[in-house]
């Protein structure tokens, strides 16, 4: 598959987040003043891959982008990015489906729970 391709498959919100995100990188890299060679060594990549994460293109592996974040001492941010704390639709939905009300567990005539499956009656 090309480049171009798969560009037009990215949708444009992920392309822009990804050139928001190679810029980011190509601007916390030239503050601490790290040549584009010695970065590319740190973080085992080429120079060539390098050049592509700080424009932001789609085809490069995330482990990479990862790789690069390492090397910048950003890492750790990266494992928030899906966090289910900060997952504002999905703890919608999930409030959602709480249920109305909640009952108490039913009860047999001699007054005891009823036995849930895997447990043994007194013999």
């Amino acid at each position: 598959m090309s480049k171009t391709q798969l560009d037009l498959m990215a949708p444009i919100p992920v392309r822009r987040a990804l050139r928001k995100l190679g810029q980011d990188i190509h601007d916390a890299r030239r503050r601490r003043r790290i040549p584009t060679a010695v970065m590319a060594e740190r973080a085992s990549i080429s120079r060539t891959t390098l050049n592509k994460i700080e424009k932001g293109d789609p085809g490069v592996l995330l482990g990479n982008y990862a790789n690069v974040l390492f090397v910048l001492g950003m890492a750790e941010r990266l494992g928030d990015l899906a966090d289910v704390r900060t997952d504002v639709v999905g703890l919608q939905l999930e409030e959602e489906r709480l249920p109305q009300r909640i009952r108490r567990p039913r009860q047999n005539k001699s007054g005891r729970k009823p036995l849930q499956s895997g447990q043994k009656g007194k013999a």
